[in-house]
């Protein structure tokens, strides 16, 4: 009872510092130029304050000053959390290349895998396991990069980094005590007290960025919780379990790398046909947009924990349903351009195409 009580005070104390300093780091932002120019790609029509996310961090300091957890290995994960976040802040500044984030990233991320938070090894659904060594590390490390950037990525709309990163805390929140992982609660309690602060402030209409400062901090850190307690040493369908969770931002990430190569672009550079600027170009209001992205990440989370529980068939079952669903959601509202081979193979089987084309000849 004391340890939930101790929770609750905590995620309090996170959303209260946070409440509080978000108008404190809008006035510092403001005054040494850490603003958003609107562009053509961009969906705000006038300059606007970033470094949001320093908020988010005083807040998740605060909390964490309060509980004092015991976690392993806290202290190389908080190194590698202070150079994502000295990267964040410098973006916010400078605007850094992209050669340059990266670099850092890997760097953090390697700390991280080094200091022991990595993936050991694979156990299949038949009982042979593999011990993974040095693939385990490098997969360890594109993880925590992947997420990272997945995360700032979908950074595009009010609201919209900051709701999507609270509901996939939220599901490794849950799976975690399902699964007796409680050494990353508090850390869980933590962020997402400290994201509904700032998002008082953030959610449409804004009068705040988080920046990337807040964006590839959120990320780094959903990225490491995940390895902490979703899967340290585990089975072969368990990996696919924060994949699920994490289904927005890696997906949208995955169709704009597929979208890039296809138009043969730059994988880096941006564009207007991620997730969020479908919707609003299909006629959606800003609001309604980022709602239905916060529907479509519980529905991902939900999917992530009836996995968990599931037979293996029934695991099968769900992942080819998801990837069905997520495969024709991003053609129908076209994640990835003009291309529609899933929705073109359902029309060739259609009886009624079939028949119409009968006709015609």
């Amino acid at each position: 009872m004391d340890t939930l009580v101790n929770y609750i005070i905590a995620f309090c104390i996170s959303l209260i510092v946070t409440l509080i300093t978000t108008p404190i780091v809008k006035h510092i932002a403001v005054k040494y130029g850490f603003v958003d120019k609107p562009d053509h790609r961009k969906v705000h029509q006038s300059l606007m304050p970033r470094l949001g996310g320093l908020a988010i961090v005083f807040g998740v300091i605060a909390g964490f000053i309060y509980l004092k957890p015991q976690i392993p290995n806290i202290v190389p994960a908080s190194i590698g959390a202070l150079i994502i976040l000295a990267i964040g802040i410098l973006d916010d500044k400078y605007t850094l290349s992209a050669k340059v984030k990266f670099i850092g990233q890997i760097l953090a991320a390697s700390i991280v895998v080094f200091s022991g938070i990595d993936i050991d090894f694979i156990t299949f659904p038949f009982g042979d396991r593999i011990e993974l060594g040095t693939l385990g590390v490098i997969l360890s490390i594109l993880w925590i990069v992947g997420v990272t950037n997945a995360i700032n990525l979908i950074d595009g709309l009010d609201g919209l980094a900051g709701g999507v990163s609270a509901i996939a805390i939220g599901s490794i929140l849950a799976m975690s005590v399902l699964n007796n992982q409680f050494v990353i609660v508090p850390l869980c309690i933590i962020l997402i007290g400290s994201i509904i602060g700032f998002l008082y402030f953030n959610f449409h209409p804004a009068k705040i960025f988080m920046g990337d400062t807040g964006a590839l901090f959120l990320g780094y850190s959903i990225a490491v919780i995940s390895m902490m307690g979703l899967f340290k040493s585990v089975t072969l369908f368990s990996l696919i379990i924060p994949i699920i969770i994490l289904g927005i931002p890696i997906f949208d990430t995955f169709f704009a790398i597929v979208r890039r190569v296809l138009n043969k672009q730059r994988i880096s550079a941006p564009d207007k046909s991620h997730l969020h600027h479908c919707l609003i170009a299909m006629g959606f209001s800003h609001r309604k947009t980022v709602l239905i992205i916060y529907g479509i990440g519980i529905l991902f989370g939900f999917s992530a924990i009836i996995f968990s529980t599931s037979t293996l068939w029934v695991s099968l079952i769900i992942i080819g349903v998801l990837i069905i669903v997520i495969q024709l959601t991003a053609e129908i509202i076209g994640l990835i351009g003009k291309r529609k081979p899933l929705i073109n193979m359902i029309k060739r089987m259609s009886p009624n195409t079939t028949t119409t084309r009968m006709r015609e000849k």
